[in-house]
């Protein structure tokens, strides 16, 4: 017997290999997800960082700066200065401020915690002018070896303001831009770890289920493999009984047939025919073409007719009655079934006929279709020679393999076929097929339906 290797059936990977890779790229996505999250947490937090500082810049400039921005401070007055440094010196005690200049709109400082740039002109960037002419807060980070950094860079933040007399004036507050990045980091440190054991959770969550999910992948695909040689051995099997019944019936017929014309060829004598050899040879020749035409039902079993299932089963009845048996058909239930269903127990009738007429000897048989509850049945009655239970499975094993054959299609679907007999008391078949034939299970029906012959 030859037994299915298929090449996609070798190289399936087991569960612990579909389960390792599966978690290997749920820990490599969580991994890019959570450097993306990191980056995007220190995005905001320095953003945040950055609206922080604007808004202590703000506070600075409105709330210690301008009150002091009379024409005392424009004048030179020293007094109205040095307050304004003591109150400078305050605020960056508590604060990231670094530093701070008042700088008028062409650029002249008009007073600087560094006193070196009192009076100096500087060429006003771009931000600082916006923030000028908007009264706005605008900041810019730029390189600046400014005491009171820590990593060669300085966050300035330009705040437009008026003093009393309305004349604009921009207020240069130097914060630590090491301090806002410090910041930035905070909120990845807030975030980030909170993010990454949610998805690491999540996907120690989701290894149980893939687990599971991929024993029931490997198990239907050695379902289908198992199917799949079953079907081979079935064909194999089937093979053989007809190799079989041609090399016993067929062939020794008309083996024998041309043995007897070659005898009565050499012995006859005057050029005489035998009639009674013509007519021998005549019937044995339509016997040997009614056993070759069973053999080609077998190998291309018929359909369910358009019909329906109870004027098939009536033809059927009829090739028995033929044979000398009476059959008593009780099929009112018939043309109430679905046709998945119908096409179902007409192949189990055809086959448990084939059976009553090849091996039983029945005088009498009855054939009952009902539709009881959530199944259908069939039930086949004959008062033939039956047949000894026991040796059922021992037949299946060399070769006949049509009952059981027909049991194992009928399980597939969810159906049930019991056979009871005893040599010389007639045998019972009863079929019960559920009407509620899923989508799933529609091919095979179809392939129940399409299914080789066979014997007891």
């Amino acid at each position: 017997m030859r037994h299915l290797t298929p090449t996609a059936q070798r190289r399936q990977p087991t569960v612990t290999t579909s389960v390792v890779r599966f978690t290997v790229a749920g820990v490599v996505v969580t991994l890019a997800l959570a450097v993306v999250l990191g980056a995007l947490a220190r995005s905001a937090g320095l953003e945040q960082g950055m609206r922080s500082a604007e808004r202590v810049a703000r506070v600075v400039a409105h709330g210690v700066v301008v009150p002091l921005l009379g024409p005392a401070l424009v004048d030179a007055d020293e007094a109205a200065r040095a307050r304004l440094r003591t109150d400078v010196a305050a605020v960056a005690a508590s604060s990231p401020v670094t530093g701070l200049s008042v700088l008028a709109d062409d650029g002249e400082v008009l007073w600087s915690d560094d006193r070196s740039l009192v009076g100096q002109q500087v060429d006003l960037p771009a931000e600082a002018r916006e923030a000028l002419a908007e009264g706005s807060v605008v900041s810019a980070v730029v390189d600046a070896d400014r005491p009171g950094t820590s990593d060669g860079t300085l966050l300035e933040v330009y705040v437009g303001v008026r003093d009393s007399s309305g004349r604009p004036l921009l207020v240069d507050v130097h914060q630590d831009h090491a301090a806002v990045m410090d910041e930035a980091s905070a909120a990845w440190w807030t975030f980030a770890p909170p993010s990454l054991a949610a998805l690491l959770l999540l996907q120690l969550v989701q290894v149980p289920f893939a687990w599971r999910l991929a024993r029931q992948v490997r198990e239907h695909q050695e379902s289908e493999a198992a199917a799949l040689q079953w079907a081979v051995d079935a064909s194999e099997a089937e093979r053989r009984r007809i190799a079989g019944e041609v090399h016993d019936g067929v062939v020794q017929d008309l083996t024998g047939i041309t043995f007897e014309l070659d005898a009565a060829r050499r012995s006859r004598t005057g050029g005489e025919d035998d009639p009674e050899l013509v007519t021998r040879t005549a019937d044995r020749l339509r016997q040997s073409v009614a056993e070759l035409r069973t053999l080609l039902v077998d190998l291309n079993p018929p359909r369910l007719p358009d019909a329906g299932l109870g004027p098939a089963l009536d033809v059927l009845a009829d090739g028995l009655r033929r044979s000398g048996a009476r059959v008593d058909l009780d099929v009112r239930d018939a043309d109430r079934l679905p046709r998945p269903v119908a096409a179902l127990l007409y192949r189990c009738a055809l086959e448990a006929l084939r059976n009553v007429s090849a091996h039983s000897g029945a005088g009498h048989v009855e054939i009952t279709v009902r539709h009881a509850g959530r199944y259908a049945t069939l039930v086949v009655d004959d008062d033939g020679r039956g047949f000894d239970e026991a040796l059922l499975a021992a037949r299946g094993a060399h070769g006949h393999v049509g009952l059981q054959s027909l049991g194992d299609r009928l399980a597939a679907v969810g159906g049930t076929l019991t056979a009871a007999s005893a040599p010389g008391d007639g045998t019972r078949l009863l079929v019960r097929v559920p009407l509620d034939l899923a989508g799933s299970s529609a091919p095979l029906t179809a392939a129940v339906a399409e299914g080789t012959g066979g014997s007891r």
